[in-house]
């Protein structure tokens, strides 16, 4: 089967995201969460979407510059008509860390897409793109990217500006334009766009305010895939809805698709990474409704410190095998110390490998985007597919493995900090969309 789309995604949450939007859509799709080879891509030859997720976003431009090109040009081997650099839809990064520029100036080159658009607005999760500056939603109010009381403040990569040509100019030197809403209103997008890759430009941001112009960015985009194919774009997990929806409109996918749903699940594991205010409050919720709760030693824990560890596996363990749904957590919110989200995720992995071998349990919510990226590469797990949905954004996905972990058909569900209502994890734990 030819391949419609492939995409790497810069975290683990945000790819599974994109697994999310396909899947609701009837796109057959898998992601990887290692380079394939021949044999396990030939275990899902039948999809139409192939994702490989990363971890980026935590990495440096030299991390970058080492890396993505391989993985690039493996996704170039695969021949899909359009390949996305999967970023958050809060486009936090930095010129030292998860260099989105960076990602630019490589993918641009492997895939010799001469002008690469640029699609970060995602209106399902309340992120939108107006004259190039970026809003995101917190609760019921929608606020410029640099003044979120979160983003504007996130422990790693604040977002001190919302104009994205110039927070994208610090971390690249390619010239970059904006087809801005007055196109969109005049539909004279590709015009525009044609317009400024005249000129030159090396990457141009698409606005995006609703579902209408997102509708006009994927016109644009697989217009343009017949100049340059693969086509490579940037995007949020909004540049996925938006294409699945044109390919639906214009018959390259089936009209309607059978739901995908999930049983309910005796008992869930929650561990949480995240700093954020959002999660803060589920979390909370959890403990009000029964939840048992173990607070992690997060510096003991990303330093080594055996007794950290052991201490939570047998906290854990115990109430686990009494039946008893729980939650481990990092922080209720930002932290009061330095963050270390490689190693902490790294040992959040192997207490999360630790306590599904103890306990059997088969359902588990990882919380934070870095660290979830660096504690599922613990598993050993090849793939995971979308089993049911939940919350926009946050999938319940079923692991594939091809290690005798007895991983294989354990349910993860990777969320970001942000998403999710506050009762998420009884959602989860229902396996049924709230």
């Amino acid at each position: 089967m030819s391949l419609l789309y492939c995409y790497y995604g810069d975290d683990f949450t945000g790819s599974t995201d994109v697994l999310e939007q396909l899947a609701v859509n009837g796109v057959s799709s898998v992601l990887f969460l290692t380079t394939p080879t021949p044999a396990q891509l030939a275990r899902f030859s039948d999809c139409q979407a192939i994702g490989f997720a990363g971890d980026a976003r935590s990495r440096t431009p030299e991390w970058m510059s080492a890396h993505l090109p391989a993985i690039f040009t493996r996704i170039r081997e695969l021949a899909p008509q359009i390949v996305q650099y999967k970023v958050c839809s809060t486009f936090d990064s930095a010129p030292h860390r998860g260099s989105i520029g960076r990602a630019l100036e490589i993918g641009r080159a492997v895939f010799a897409t001469e002008t690469v658009p640029i699609c970060v607005a995602a209106p399902h999760l309340g992120r939108f793109l107006i004259f190039g500056h970026l809003f995101a939603a917190a609760g019921d109010k929608v606020y410029r990217i640099d003044r979120h009381p979160t983003m504007a403040h996130h422990p790693a990569t604040p977002m001190h500006e919302a104009d994205l040509r110039l927070h994208l100019s610090q971390q690249t030197d390619l010239p970059l334009g904006l087809v801005d809403l007055r196109a969109f209103q005049e539909h004279k997008v590709r015009e525009q766009f044609r317009l400024q890759a005249g000129k030159g430009v090396a990457a141009v941001l698409l606005d995006g305010v609703d579902v209408a112009m997102l509708e006009q960015a994927a016109q644009l985009l697989w217009e343009l895939k017949e100049d340059s194919t693969p086509l490579f774009t940037i995007g949020s997990s909004g540049l996925t809805a938006s294409l699945v929806a044109h390919w639906r409109s214009i018959g390259v996918i089936a009209a309607t698709h059978p739901p995908v749903t999930a049983a309910a699940t005796d008992r869930i594991l929650v561990i949480s990474g995240s700093c954020s205010a959002v999660t803060a409050q589920q979390i909370l919720w959890a403990k009000r409704q029964g939840y048992a709760s173990v607070e992690l030693d997060a510096a003991g824990l990303a330093s080594g410190h055996v007794q950290a560890g052991e201490t939570a596996v047998r906290l854990a363990s115990h109430a686990l095998r009494s039946g008893r749904n729980t939650v481990l957590y990092t922080a209720l919110g930002p932290p009061s110390g330095a963050t270390h989200d490689q190693e902490l995720g790294t040992a959040l992995g192997r207490l999360l490998l630790e306590l599904v071998q103890q306990t059997g349990v088969g359902r588990v919510v990882l919380c934070g985007g870095d660290t979830s990226s660096h504690a599922v590469q613990q598993l050993n797990l090849t793939a995971i597919t979308f089993a049911g949905a939940l919350a926009p954004g946050a999938p319940l996905c079923r692991a594939h493995s091809d290690e005798s972990s007895g991983l294989g058909g354990l349910e993860l569900v990777l969320k970001g900090g942000q998403i999710g209502p506050e009762e998420f994890f009884e959602i989860a734990r229902e396996g049924k969309a709230g």
